[in-house]
């Protein structure tokens, strides 16, 4: 082996030692599930042969629970006196998990099952997948003994250990990349962290402020459960169902966040800061293509598009995506740097080699965020191509499209460890999950859950503030003028390459999952927000011709650029996912002719339910049901649960969810005591009745 190889891979020999080493020691001092229970002895009932465990478990908030147990037997638990007998298979048609509704505080628990028993729970607050219950949450002592801290709740020491084990990969990724990071000039390198300061700060604002959104739970639930999977070595099966239709890169990341914290505030943190990257990564791409200051208002711009802000506020796999995009273009876009070529006409050099490696990690990372970032490989590849020396085009797209499909497959295998068992199999029952529809939407005046093909373009020129619908604009006809231009050469490769960023993610019309707006195509927003850049550039090129404006003229343009896109962001706070620009009228006139979705989400709901919460009679009767489609987000107070009504004329308080959907019929003597809105449009409505009449 030589000299350059050992160098090579001595930081991954070392990475590798150090995340090794961690985990074991954190098996060696974590003590086993359950090991925080008293054994005690079987009672009447109980499986034959099962172990006893009892004591007590710490209850967060009060509602309904699921409670169940993964065990190889038959189990009998009982919590806060309701017990629960089945299988150990985790199958909610079977009564595993049961539900219970508990007030919060501490309950007596007692589990008679086998000694491989694990047990799972789901508190309110969440819905989706079962999550392992934490051993900070259990205690060997009566209610009236046992003492809990503020870690209850949370598995500390997993999320340590997770978090050193990310921090290892990244500063791995860091140094690889060390000497592309270098070539940037200091001014250009301050651009990029001022807007990663912007991009961040923007986004952890009032984070949370929008409340709980639809699928946070099912992604954070299942984090933790796979984090854990892989820090006990656990690679069965059963272990990797959870959510098991999306691939694991956003559950691990987020996991790390829900083993730390008992909410979705530190999960939610991360996916502010793979925004905040991504927008420093648009930074560097349009300093690349066009001039540094164009990069610069392209990050800006990035930085304070709502929908942008929006999903690097939720946990999701949207924000990874814009990551893994904007980091595979850059990292395309820059392969060639340095790079001399090999003297060999089939053989690529060692560097270009290892950075083709590289970019097919990061391919194979966004495919095991999302499946449709599948549509990153074949643009990362034909950027390769394109963008070689003389000569080298052909030589460089042949082992582009060799080696960076091929790693990207392995990391995607690597990191799924549901693969390494029938991955066809698998791959199918995924699939056959994410191939369904959901619920009819608005969508231009009708409810379908069939919008046509065109719907994701739509929904692109609808959701962009209209300075980047402008801007856009501008970027065309730039091009366009280019064509004729003697210099047009390096101009129309970068703008076919924008082009590109924008087309490529969304070919996804081709699938029949046509549905909730701009998360699946994501990624051309972002283009989008570079294409603005370029406009805004051209035009201040454009007017400086006169001399008044030589000096001014760009800093005029990027200062009304950007006030107005503050002033939007204001606007909009903090209901970024319900933003529609002013070329459709505005989020209000949207809801109001139903032409796209609004309170599409669960965000304003939350404020409904508190104001109940907080109203409410002891035991009054709530009616929940029009609150479709994101009942699961409804969380009542606990003793609201028990005399809850599907019939709103027996109802006392009536929660109502996209009100302008007019799904919902309310009694004509329910007076309006809430609304909750997003600049003009309704969220969700609360309705209280003083007197209520048996149907």
């Amino acid at each position: 082996m030589s000299r350059r190889v050992v160098i090579a891979i001595a930081p991954v020999a070392l990475a590798f030692i150090a995340i090794l080493l961690a985990v074991v020691l954190r098996n060696r001092v974590m003590p086993p599930a359950l090991a925080e229970l008293a054994l005690a002895p079987p009672a009447a009932g109980d499986p034959a042969g099962a172990l006893v465990r009892a004591g007590s478990i710490h209850l967060p908030r009060g509602g309904p629970y699921l409670f169940g147990v993964w065990s190889s037997g038959r189990f009998r638990l009982t919590v806060g006196g309701h017990t629960i007998d089945g299988l150990g298979t985790i199958d909610p048609a079977r009564g595993n998990p049961a539900r219970v509704v508990l007030p919060a505080g501490i309950a007596p628990i007692r589990l008679a099952a086998g000694a491989d028993a694990r047990l799972v729970w789901l508190p309110p607050g969440r819905r989706g997948e079962v999550e392992y219950v934490p051993n900070a949450s259990l205690a060997a002592a009566p209610p009236e003994q046992a003492q809990f801290t503020e870690s209850a709740g949370t598995s500390t020491v997993d999320g340590l250990v997770a978090l050193f084990v990310g921090l290892i990969l990244a500063a791995l990724g860091a140094y690889y990349l060390r000497h592309r990071w270098r070539s940037a000039a200091p001014a250009r390198a301050i651009a990029v962290g001022a807007v990663f300061a912007l991009a961040l700060v923007v986004r952890l604002y009032d984070l949370g402020a929008a409340g709980q959104t639809f699928d946070e739970d099912v992604t954070w639930s299942a984090g933790r459960n796979y984090v854990q999977n892989l820090l006990e070595f656990d690679g069965s099966e059963q272990a990797w169902r959870w959510n098991l239709e999306h691939p694991p890169v956003t559950k691990y990341i987020a996991g790390v966040g829900a083993l730390l914290s008992d909410g979705y505030g530190t999960a939610r943190a991360l996916s502010a800061l793979a925004v905040a990257g991504a927008c420093a990564l648009i930074t560097l791409i349009g300093a690349r293509l066009y001039r540094p200051r164009v990069g610069w208002v392209a990050g800006v711009t990035a930085a304070l598009t709502p929908h942008l802000i929006a999903h690097g506020q939720i946990v999701g796999h949207e924000a990874f995506t814009c990551l893994w995009w904007a980091l595979g273009l850059w990292l395309a876009l820059s392969i060639h740097d340095g790079d001399s070529g090999a003297p060999d006409p089939v053989a690529l050099s060692p560097r270009l080699r290892m950075r083709l490696v590289g970019l097919g990690l990061v391919v194979g990372l966004a495919i095991a965020t999302r499946f449709i970032n599948g549509l990153l490989l074949p643009l990362v590849v034909a950027l390769v191509a394109a963008r070689a020396p003389g000569g080298q085009r052909l030589r460089a797209g042949a082992w582009a499209s060799f080696l960076v499909p091929a790693i990207a497959v392995v990391t995607v295998i690597v990191v799924w460890p549901r693969l390494w068992s029938s991955p066809i199999a698998h791959l199918e029952e995924a699939w056959a999950r994410l191939g369904k529809t959901h619920a009819a939407e608005p969508y231009l005046g009708l409810f379908t859950a069939s919008p046509p093909r065109t719907y994701f373009l739509v929904y692109l020129y609808a959701t962009a503030p209209v300075a980047l619908v402008a801007g856009a604009g501008l970027f065309v006809a730039r091009a366009a003028a280019m064509v004729r231009a003697p210099e047009r050469g390096r101009e129309l490769a970068s703008a076919g390459v924008v082009l590109a960023w924008f087309v490529v993610p969304l070919a996804i019309m081709a699938s029949p999952v046509r549905q909730d707006g701009v998360r699946y195509v994501l990624p051309s927003v972002m283009a989008l927000a570079l294409m603005s850049a370029v406009g805004v550039d051209g035009l201040a090129r454009l007017i400086g011709k006169w001399a008044p404006l030589e000096v001014l003229g760009f800093p005029i343009l990027v200062a009304g650029l950007l006030g107005y896109l503050g002033h939007t962001v204001v606007q909009a706070h903090p209901y970024y996912l319900d933003y529609y620009g002013e070329q459709v009228g505005g989020t209000a006139t949207v809801a109001a002719r139903r032409q796209f979705e609004t309170a599409w989400w669960g965000e304003g709901l939350d404020r409904a339910v508190e104001y109940v919460n907080d109203h409410a009679r002891p035991t009054a009767v709530v009616h929940r049901e029009c609150i479709e489609p994101v009942k699961h987000l409804g969380w009542f107070r606990a003793d609201l649960w028990a005399p809850m009504t599907t019939d709103a004329r027996v109802a006392e308080w009536i929660v109502v969810y996209q009100p302008t959907a007019g799904r919902c019929r309310v009694p004509p003597d329910a007076r309006l005591v809430l609304t909750v809105d997003a600049m003009g449009a309704p969220l969700a409505q609360v309705f209280q009745r003083d007197s209520v009449a048996t149907p």
